[in-house]
């Protein structure tokens, strides 16, 4: 695949990660009995979630590994970049726009709170992943 396919589906994956984090945080507002709904994101996560594009790789190499075995990957994986890209906007920006706080945070950078959240964020980018690339030979036998 050409660089041109990457780029795109960093957008793809950028662009979806914002939305999700938008419904994510709406669905949260609800549940904090605010019934606005307020859905909130910050630019530079656009960046961040492109990154997802470097778990494609690493899923064609793990598919047929046990599901269990995959999502755990995925989820150190995630957080290891959460970790340190939140580590980088702080030193960059002199803070980073999210903040974990109480059990389980570390260094308010991650929460282990996300452990079941990033696990199934995993599984579902493999099936982002299967159906872009989909797109992209059904676009590459049409040319």
């Amino acid at each position: 695949m050409n660089k041109k396919i990457y780029l795109y589906k960093y957008a793809i994956y950028g662009s979806l990660g914002i939305c999700l984090e938008i419904f994510w945080t709406g669905f949260r507002s609800l549940m904090n009995q605010d019934y606005t709904m307020e859905g909130r994101t910050y630019i530079w996560m656009f960046f961040i979630y492109g990154l997802a594009v470097f778990l494609e790789p690493i899923h064609d190499r793990i598919r047929d590994q046990n599901f269990i075995l995959r999502g755990f990957l995925y989820m150190v994986l995630i957080f290891i970049t959460e970790f340190f890209t939140g580590l980088l906007l702080r030193t960059i920006i002199g803070k980073c726009p999210w903040n974990y706080t109480g059990n389980g945070s570390i260094d308010g950078l991650i929460t282990l709170s996300f452990i079941p959240l990033w696990f199934g964020l995993g599984l579902l980018l493999e099936k982002v992943h299967d159906f872009l690339d989909f797109l992209y030979l059904i676009k590459d036998k049409n040319s």
